[in-house]
């Protein structure tokens, strides 16, 4: 998976799912593995952004993901005619 910045807390649950069905892996499969049911992972990828980071970073964890906080580029209006967002 390439960096995706995730400016919008609903991106969340829908870069997870892509990153889980992209490993061929079932929501079966990722609850096992985090101990929850299948029912739990489908609401916390349909509403992460309500998921405690703790949730969040496990399942990162188990789909080979990284969290990774850095500087946001400054953006210049004298210089872009387009919003970078």
């Amino acid at each position: 998976m390439l960096a995706t910045p995730i400016r919008l807390p609903a991106q969340l649950g829908v870069l997870l799912r892509n990153a889980r069905l992209n490993r061929g892996l079932t929501q079966a499969d990722v609850a096992k593995e985090l101990g929850i049911t299948a029912q739990a992972l489908s609401k916390l990828e349909s509403n992460a952004a309500k998921a405690s980071f703790d949730r969040v970073h496990r399942l990162c964890q188990v789909l080979g993901l990284e969290l990774l906080l850095q500087d946001k580029p400054v953006m210049n209006l004298r210089d872009s005619a387009t919003p970078q967002w």
